[in-house]
């Protein structure tokens, strides 16, 4: 990765550790957006609350009235200087922040089993209570309609891919390999 990099987009499955991934971005000196930020914003407008189920739906009504890109349209309304942006799930976000001045892509992964046992954790309404759920829940963000969620393809088009499957400390370690 270069070292002037100036826009890191983030992608990735659920609870691979793209936080994580931000958050060493921004001990780096790099500003944090989220998309899945700019959807809670939506949902809070209209007082509904921030589950999983939830953000799908509206991201996705966000794609089908202001075009496929409208995410990475608004977020960029937001930045000014470095800055790493999470929650990348449609190809045509990704294919708008290509065409920014120094992007780069990074797609974030780990093992279902592992990624589950995360998602328990941290406690959000993930609208997933046993594996088979989670897993369930995770192909609704894996398709090929063109305004929603399409997290296999934004994979796909990633110029360097992250296996955060061991420690914070292995995590932080491959980060620094790619600088």
């Amino acid at each position: 990765m270069k070292k002037d990099v100036k826009l890191i987009g983030l992608t990735g499955t659920n609870c691979a550790g793209k936080g994580e991934v931000a958050a060493y971005f921004e001990r780096k000196g790099y500003n944090y957006f989220s998309l899945s930020d700019l959807i809670r914003e939506e949902l809070r407008k209209i007082g509904k609350e921030a589950t999983r189920d939830n953000l799908i739906k509206m991201g996705n009504e966000l794609r089908e009235k202001g075009g496929h890109d409208i995410l990475a349209r608004l977020v960029m309304k937001k930045v000014k200087d470095k800055s790493v942006v999470d929650s990348i799930r449609n190809p045509r976000e990704v294919e708008y922040l290509r065409n920014q001045k120094d992007f780069i892509l990074l797609a974030v992964d780990a093992p279902v089993d592992l990624r589950y046992e995360r998602a328990k954790q941290r406690g959000r309404a993930e609208s997933a209570s046993t594996l088979e759920e989670f897993i369930k829940k995770e192909a609704e963000e894996m398709t090929d309609l063109e305004k929603g969620q399409q997290l296999h393809n934004c994979m796909k088009m990633a110029d360097f891919l992250v296996i955060n499957d061991g420690s914070l400390k292995d995590l932080y370690r491959k980060l620094e390999e790619l600088l």
